[in-house]
């Protein structure tokens, strides 16, 4: 049963995004023919060391529109010190004309009040969209049922995301304890949901390490649902999967092609996850070669 604090508000949510959407106008020819529009922000996960003012300035240095900021335990901003610190990373962002594109966080429920607080706190500060907490299941219980019991959780959470103002976004992550590899049981989950509630952050990265070859399958299936795209690159080394510089490794460009034809106007968050112990310095260098060859990819697609 849905949490009662949040039902009426989902059907009513859900209501008017469905009739603003009828509503705005689709993207013309001019456009589509004018390519993306897509804004490319950082994911600031290994520069979380940095002050608000340098990193802000960096980002902008190397061309980003924005950062995915990382409001998290152990990240750059901690959830109970967001009241304080929160505004500080806002402001010194805009200083730059840079945004909180996307807001990295643990939120997984609608239960929680620090976690309702801190939704309502971005969503006044501008921030329009949050990465969600994980699911995962138990393999070695039966997992229908455990995925039959995040249905009433994940349609409180958009209901509770429909009443502030702010969209979730679900990232699929490879592995077999994580809800959402397969993306058919995540994407089963949400497919009635609006996109505006709760859609996909979707990574191309462990999708492609997941789906292999039938990687257009589940691109197609997140399409309706797409909120952002993650973007990083991989190679199988001795039967794992390693993270690589973009266009070093499997991920197929070829992603952007069917995101043009969509058209997808949302953003895309870059992630640097292959020097994660080699300090601040060598990440920069490397989200700056890595945004050169996106925009190169995002060019020869449109």
């Amino acid at each position: 049963m849905m949490n009662s604090k949040f039902s009426r508000r989902a059907f009513v949510a859900g209501g008017l995004a469905s009739a603003a959407l009828a509503a705005s106008p689709g993207p013309t020819a001019a456009s589509v023919a004018n390519g993306p529009a897509n804004r490319i922000c950082a994911f600031t996960k290994f520069l979380d060391t940095m002050s608000y003012e340098s990193m802000a300035e960096t980002i902008a240095r190397l061309g980003f529109d924005g950062i995915e900021a990382t409001v998290r335990p152990r990240g750059q901003v901690l959830p109970e010190r967001a009241e304080e610190d929160l505004p500080k990373l806002v402001e010194a962002l805009q200083q730059h004309d840079l945004e909180i594109t996307l807001m990295t966080t643990t939120v997984s429920r609608a239960d929680q009040p620090a976690d309702e607080k801190l939704l309502r706190l971005a969503a006044g500060l501008g921030v329009k969209r949050y990465r969600m907490g994980y699911y995962t299941y138990d393999v070695n219980k039966p997992i229908k049922p455990q995925w039959q019991s995040l249905r009433s959780v994940v349609r409180d959470v958009a209901a509770m995301n429909g009443e502030i103002g702010i969209q979730g976004l679900y990232q699929n992550h490879a592995g077999a304890r994580y809800v959402g590899a397969t993306i058919w049981d995540f994407w089963s989950l949400i497919d009635e949901i609006p996109v505006e509630q709760i859609g996909f952050a979707f990574d191309i990265r462990h999708a492609m390490v997941e789906a292999g070859l039938a990687w257009p399958v589940v691109q197609n299936l997140v399409e309706p649902h797409l909120g952002a795209v993650c973007v990083k690159d991989f190679v199988w080394d001795n039967g794992r999967a390693a993270h690589v510089p973009l266009g070093e490794g499997r991920v197929d460009p070829g992603f952007v092609h069917r995101l043009h034809k969509m058209p997808f106007r949302g953003p895309y968050s870059l992630h640097v996850e292959y020097l994660p112990r080699e300090g601040v310095q060598p990440n920069i260098d490397a989200l700056g070669r890595d945004l050169t060859v996106l925009r190169q990819w995002l060019a020869a697609g449109s």
